[in-house]
């Protein structure tokens, strides 16, 4: 029997992987536009620049390339500014009627070839020879030069590297507070992250096929959307811990990326909603998703099993996820806002954390009976925070505005752990292992709510132009005025025109389709998993490691006493490791003392 289910899973992990393998082969490439952006050697050499023929500079160790966009106006002039670093990619871009000097360099140039370039120039090697100045240029079309913005690799690799480990250590370790399911915690985390960032890569793709003209182009930005999505199902997976074997796993997660992939497509692409750390279509669609999938599988033998549970290391280990959660967080809401809109989502989420940890130890030691800080508080709880404030991560909620969140999603998310998980396990049927719904469900609806609020008093008065970027549906119809006359100081696309209210109420909108396609999809989700072929876990098999995995001393599992509480004297005395069966039978009694 065990090796009939072996084979299964390794059935259906190596037909994914064989059809993920294919798919990438026919759809997905790299994307080279940033490279041809601002290192435009190929493409770009023999296109003439405005007023003036091609000229690609022959000297030793500089190569021009020229470029031209057709907005740029070749009689304005403005001053020179240029780098004298080696191997740097110099633009030379015509000052014209779109303002580009009256803006931050890196805002301009993030979002692709919105600016005008007339050529550039890179010097290489360890010196320049000094024959190395470029030509100068005709007379009337003296340009302005500006350092080029270094292929996105270098700007999002730091951030995604942050992202990557919360998903594969911060969520990982989080789950191991269940005393007897450390290994399915960490491990199948590791499992379903990585087979999630394939198929989150593809189904991506799929949805923006049309835009993409059959193609899928991946870059450092397509693998933090495949990270945020992985995210997702780490969160479900949360809900139904223990309670699912690898093979239920696997397919919750294929199932899931597709609903989720169609409820992002709705949220961003067709409501234009703002979700800069994806509270509403990363932790809200999990959390709810996961929940729904819960109470389909649910048991009753699942409500009564007392295998779940905590103890003294496996609290510890857990602490170890909250901690890198906690940290990284700032990155995970801020990884793909431009400009000073990341420096503020940093800023909205550092701060929100902060205060979020300080009341949840409070607010811990008030619901307490005894008056003490509960474990499951602190590693969860603190970390709503981040969480509440992803939505408006990038706003002006001003630093006090990012107090305020944090403090109410960890007073939200304490009482939750309280009250309302018992609720809804007793009275709905909702077995939540991790606590997801206080963690990500309720604050992920505190974010959509402080997201709304935030966009309907967003004005031009507090935003300045910018306003447009944060909220690109609220830019002016194409070919009016007021469009004409924000690009005569920034470079805006052409929105919808929508106003502070509207805008607000796409963000509900945003809100109720996530919810929506969650329950919709935990449901079908849920029957497909019940499904007796894909091995459900049942009874002594819940909350344990042992059907699954290769453990210590043998086939069993055994829980080895670090310390014994001794209640009388109120101190921990170290208590010696004993082997076989004697640490066997006092498994359970230690795993109900700490």
């Amino acid at each position: 029997m065990a090796r009939w289910r072996r084979g299964k899973l390794t059935g259906f992990l190596i037909f994914f992987q064989v059809l993920f393998i294919i798919l990438f082969a026919a759809f997905v490439e790299y994307d080279t536009s940033a490279d041809a952006r601002f290192h435009p050697v190929a493409r770009l050499r023999n296109t003439p620049t405005a007023g003036r023929s091609p000229a690609v500079d022959q000297r030793p160790g500089v190569r021009t390339v020229t470029a031209v966009n057709p907005q740029a106006n070749v009689n304005d002039t403005a001053p020179t500014r240029s780098s004298t670093n080696n191997d740097t990619l110099v633009l030379e871009s015509k000052q014209g009627n779109s303002g580009l000097g009256k803006r931050d360099v890196n805002s301009t140039m993030e979002d692709g070839p919105r600016y005008a370039v007339a050529s550039a120039t890179s010097k290489s090697g360890p010196t320049s020879p000094a024959n190395a100045e470029p030509e100068p240029e005709p007379e009337g079309q003296e340009t302005v030069r500006q350092m080029a913005v270094e292929n996105d690799i270098s700007k999002y690799y730091p951030m995604f590297q942050d992202v990557h480990v919360m998903i594969f250590i911060g969520f990982g370790f989080l789950m191991t507070f269940l005393k007897r399911y450390g290994y399915g915690s960490v491990g199948l985390n590791f499992l379903v992250a990585s087979f999630v960032i394939q198929w989150a890569i593809l189904m991506s793709g799929f949805v923006h096929m049309a835009e993409n003209k059959g193609t899928i182009h991946l870059d450092i930005k397509g693998m933090l959307a495949a990270d945020f999505a992985a995210a997702a199902i780490l969160i479900s997976f949360g809900a139904v811990l223990g309670k699912i074997s690898p093979v239920q796993l696997i397919i919750m997660a294929f199932i899931e990326i597709a609903f989720f992939s169609v409820n992002e497509y709705i949220g961003v692409t067709l409501f234009k909603a703002v979700d800069v750390g994806g509270s509403m279509f990363v932790h809200t669609f999990g959390a709810y998703f996961g929940l729904t999938v819960s109470r389909v599988l649910w048991r009753k033998d699942i409500e009564e099993s007392e295998k779940e549970g905590t103890n003294y290391h496996s609290d510890l280990f857990s602490m170890i996820g909250t901690i890198f959660l906690w940290l990284y967080w700032p990155s995970f809401n801020a990884a793909l806002a431009p400009g000073d809109d990341q420096h503020r989502a940093v800023i909205n989420t550092y701060l929100a954390l902060a205060a979020c940890c300080v009341i949840t130890f409070a607010i811990s030691s008030v619901v307490d009976s005894k008056g003490k800080i509960s474990m499951v508080h602190i590693q969860n709880a603190t970390l709503a925070g981040g969480v509440a404030v992803g939505t408006s991560a990038d706003m002006m909620i001003h630093p006090w505005g990012a107090l305020v969140i944090g403090t109410t999603a960890g007073i939200l998310s304490t009482i939750g752990f309280t009250y309302i998980t018992p609720f809804l396990t007793s009275k709905a049927a909702v077995h939540d292992t991790c606590g997801v719904n206080n963690l990500h469900g309720m604050p992920g609806i505190l974010a959509a709510i402080a997201g709304a609020i935030a966009a309907a008093v967003a004005s031009v008065d507090m935003y300045g132009n910018s306003l447009y970027q944060i909220f690109p549906a609220r830019a002016p119809l194409d070919n009016t005025t007021d469009l004409l006359a924000i690009n005569s100081m920034l470079s805006v696309s052409a929105g919808d025109g929508r106003s502070s209210g509207e805008q607000a109420g796409y963000q509900i909108a945003a809100l109720a389709t996530t919810l929506g396609m969650a329950i919709i999809g935990g449901i079908l989700t849920g029957f497909i998993l019940r499904i007796p072929f894909l091995d459900q876990p049942k009874d002594d098999a819940l909350f344990e490691d042992d059907k699954f995995w290769n453990l210590p001393n043998g086939n069993s599992f055994v829980a080895v006493p670090m310390y014994e509480a001794n209640i009388t004297q109120g101190n921990m005395e170290a208590t010696p490791q004993k082997p076989g069966k004697e640490a066997e039978a006092e498994a359970g009694a230690m795993d109900t003392k700490f």
